[in-house]
C-alpha cells in the first residue's frame, strides 16, 4: 500500500546541522476531514530559516518537536478534497513539511496555475522569497531612481529577486555572491550592476562599485559582509534585516557566541540610518495577490530571471539542506519529489 514518507528532527543540532540530525520514516497516508485537503507534495521549499527552527530557542514561531515532521512550504497536487474549493488534480501552494503528503485546511491553500509559470516558482519567484524581497523593498528599503542598492547573498532564492526589482524602480543594483560563476550570474544573467565576490577582500571592490555610497542594503548574511557595506552608507540610508545566514549555527543563549563583532553602530544617529527587521508572514501574505500579478508581468517582459537548485528525491532534502547553509545551492533550493 501507499505510505507517506516523512523526515523527522531526530535531534537538535550543536552548530551546523549533520544527516544524523534527520530520521527517515514511513506512516500511513493521512486522510483529509470536513474543509480539509489532503495534498500530494511535488516540490518542497528549503529556506534559512528552516534552521532556527531545529533550535529550542524562542522566536517569533515554535521551534519544530523533537520526532516531528521538519518545517517547509510544499507546492503539490490536491489527492483528496473536501471541500467545494479544490478537486483532485489541482495543483496548490502551501502544503506541509518534508513529507510526501500533508492535510491542510483549504482556506490555508493558494490555488496556482501551472500555465503561468512551471509550479515550483510558487516556492521562489513567486513564493516567499519573492514575496519577501517585494515586501522588504516595498515596505523598508523604498528604492529611488539613482540610487545604490547592494545586496548580500545576491545568487540566492531572495537576493536574486531583490535586485531585479532595484533595477526595475531605477535603482543601481550591486550584489554580493560567493564565486566567479554566482557573481556572473548576478552580473549577467540577473542584470545586476555589479557584482562582488565575498571571497576576495571586499573594501576595494565596495570602494569601486559604490562610489558615492550605498542607499539601500539588504542583510541576507551579516558577519564580515555587513562590518564592510555599514560604513560605506549615504545620509538616510536604509537597513533591510532579512536574515543572518553566517551566524545561523553560533551557540545562542552564551556569552561568547563565536559570531564575529558587528558594525560600530554609531553612525546610526548621525547618518539618519533606518535599521528594520522585518517577517514577511505579519503583511505580506495579505497582498499576494497584488505581488503575484506584478511579479507575472515582470516575467512575462523579460524583467524577472531565477533560477532553481533542484534536489531529486525527498531522502536528499537533509542533504541538500545542509549545502545550502554552506553557501552550496546556486539559487532557490527546492526538492523534487518523484
Amino acid at each position: 500500500m501507499p505510505s507517506n514518507t516523512q523526515i523527522l528532527l531526530a535531534r537538535r543540532p550543536q552548530g551546523a546541522p549533520v544527516p544524523e540530525d534527520f530520521q527517515l520514516t514511513e506512516t500511513a497516508i493521512p486522510e483529509p476531514g470536513e474543509g480539509e485537503v489532503l495534498v500530494r507534495h511535488r516540490f518542497l521549499s528549503l529556506d534559512p530559516y528552516q534552521r532556527g527552527r531545529m533550535d529550542d530557542a524562542k522566536s517569533y514561531a515554535r521551534p519544530v518537536a523533537l520526532g516531528a515532521v521538519m518545517e517547509c512550504s510544499a507546492v503539490g497536487q490536491v489527492a483528496a478534497s473536501r471541500d467545494g474549493r479544490f478537486k483532485e488534480g489541482d495543483w496548490v501552494l502551501g502544503g506541509y513539511g518534508w513529507q510526501t503528503y500533508s492535510v491542510r485546511p483549504a482556506k490555508a491553500l493558494i490555488a496556482i496555475d501551472p500555465k503561468e509559470a512551471p509550479p515550483s516558482t510558487a516556492l521562489g519567484v513567486l513564493g516567499m522569497p519573492g514575496l519577501t524581497a517585494w515586501v522588504g523593498l516595498e515596505d523598508i528599503g523604498q528604492p529611488k531612481e539613482g540610487e545604490t542598492v547592494v545586496v548580500s547573498a545576491a545568487s540566492g532564492a531572495v537576493g536574486q529577486v531583490v535586485g531585479q526589482l532595484a533595477r526595475i524602480r531605477g535603482a543601481r543594483a550591486i550584489g554580493i555572491a560567493g564565486g566567479p560563476a554566482k557573481c556572473a550570474f548576478v552580473k549577467d544573467t540577473l542584470g545586476f550592476d555589479a557584482a562582488i565576490d565575498h571571497r576576495a577582500p571586499l573594501d576595494p571592490a565596495l570602494d569601486a562599485a559604490c562610489p558615492d555610497g550605498v542607499d539601500v542594503y539588504w542583510e541576507n548574511v551579516g558577519g564580515a559582509v555587513q562590518a564592510a557595506v555599514f560604513p560605506r552608507f549615504r545620509d538616510f540610508g536604509r537597513m533591510v534585516m532579512c536574515g543572518m545566514i553566517a551566524q545561523y549555527n553560533t551557540a545562542t543563549g552564551a556569552a561568547a557566541t563565536g559570531a564575529p563583532p558587528g558594525p560600530n553602530l554609531g553612525p546610526v544617529v548621525r547618518k539618519r540610518l533606518r535599521i528594520q527587521g522585518f517577517i514577511v508572514n505579519d503583511t505580506g501574505w495579505q497582498r499576494y495577490g497584488r505581488f503575484r500579478a506584478e511579479m507575472l508581468g515582470h516575467m512575462a517582459a523579460g524583467r524577472m530571471q531565477w533560477r532553481e537548485d533542484v534536489a531529486k528525491g525527498l531522502a536528499n532534502a537533509p542533504a541538500a539542506f545542509i549545502g545550502m547553509l554552506e553557501g552550496r545551492n546556486f539559487g532557490k533550493q527546492v526538492v523534487a519529489l518523484d
